[in-house]
């Protein structure tokens, strides 16, 4: 079953995310730019992986802003990177998360590099 879908809300806009897994280590899971934090559920490889990194970590997933189901955003003229750093500061803050290892997958590196 897939994890309750919760929003944080930061200076631009509402952040979807899910929390899961319990592990002494809380990991933001920073991907690319077409997702969907209640679809990725309906790949069974997705869910494997999710389900390890559950195994060892508190996992935060969230959709930054025009994605998924967080806020959209004008598609003309997109935030830059900093400001979608915020998205992860409104998450990790809602979740009470001071720290966190940040795994980013495709363009979501730079954002996780950026953060």
């Amino acid at each position: 079953m897939p994890p309750e879908t919760k929003y944080a809300y930061g200076p631009d806009g509402a952040i979807g995310y899910q929390v899961f897994g319990s592990g002494p280590t809380d990991l933001v899971f920073v991907t690319q730019w077409a997702t969907n934090v209640d679809t990725y559920w309906d790949e069974p490889s997705a869910v494997r992986y999710f389900d390890r990194l559950a195994s060892f970590s508190r996992v935060i997933l969230f959709d930054k802003r025009g994605t998924g189901v967080s806020d959209p955003i004008p598609t003309d003229s997109p935030p830059p990177i900093t400001e979608w750093a915020n998205d992860v500061a409104a998450v990790m803050e809602e979740v009470n998360s001071d720290r966190a290892v940040l795994v980013g997958d495709i363009e979501g590196g730079l954002l996780a590099i950026s953060f």
